[in-house]
């Protein structure tokens, strides 16, 4: 089993960078790959561009092992990220078999009008992702999947990219919240967190205390870290610990 394995999103969408649409698909993907052992690294916007769309999918699918997009698939002329895709593996878009014959069992022959056959173009070294919802499916080429922007077909598509993803050693977290301010506990946490480096800490204020948050694949230092920060709250300030 592979250590580390890293992912990137690429959310697509002119929508989304005016405000007009309000993206949920990157807690839903962020808190499945964390599941699968997969840590989702670097999450990029980009406009319906086809040269940022190509430049941000190649600068991505060479960094991380699984790349993940959203966003401009449908039927309509500003649904150009299919085209930018293949030009960013130097592949052409042509029309998938498979994938119009799914588009005529869902709409019926005589409704296939040119804009849905777009929904079935995709590059020719494309393999095709399921989506039970709305018919049009997704694909993957080489470790990059092109999936939906409508959260719910987002979802489905991912469900069937997962089936092709190999996870990593899982990451687990600890959570201690104390009634103590972060600069009554800066000192000693950031003290604590050179004494263990293989576990990630992190300080998040709430109304009436911090909460501290230890993630780490390294699960007995994991425990011992939070063991040992527990100790140091409680000198601190006896009985500030609210759950641990």
């Amino acid at each position: 089993m592979k250590e580390v394995v890293s992912a990137a999103f690429v959310m697509i969408g002119d929508e989304i960078l005016s405000g007009r649409t309000e993206d949920k698909n990157l807690n839903f993907l962020a808190k499945n790959l964390t599941e699968m052992g997969i840590s989702l690294k670097e999450v990029r916007v980009v406009a319906d561009v086809e040269s940022e769309i190509i430049a941000a999918v190649q600068a991505v699918s060479k960094k991380f092992d699984y790349v993940f997009t959203s966003g401009g698939i449908g039927p309509t002329h500003d649904d150009i990220t299919s085209e930018a895709i293949a030009k960013a593996f130097n592949d052409e878009i042509v029309q998938n078999q498979v994938a119009t014959e799914i588009l005529e069992n869902y709409y019926g022959k005589e409704n296939l009008n040119q804009a849905r056959l777009k929904m079935a173009c995709v590059p020719s070294k494309a393999k095709l992702l399921d989506n039970p919802v709305s018919s049009a499916p997704g694909f993957r080429i080489e470790n990059v999947f092109v999936m939906a922007g409508v959260p719910k077909i987002f979802q489905a598509m991912f469900f069937a990219a997962a089936k092709e993803l190999i996870g990593g050693k899982k990451v687990k977290s600890q959570e201690l919240k104390t009634t103590l301010t972060e600069s009554m506990l800066a000192k000693e946490f950031e003290d604590l967190q050179k004494k263990y480096h293989q576990v990630v800490m992190g300080s998040y204020p709430f109304e009436g205390g911090t909460s501290l948050v230890f993630r780490s694949k390294e699960y007995e230092v994991l425990d011992k870290s939070v063991t040992e920060m527990a100790e140091i709250l409680e000198r601190i300030k006896s009985g500030s610990i609210i759950s641990a």
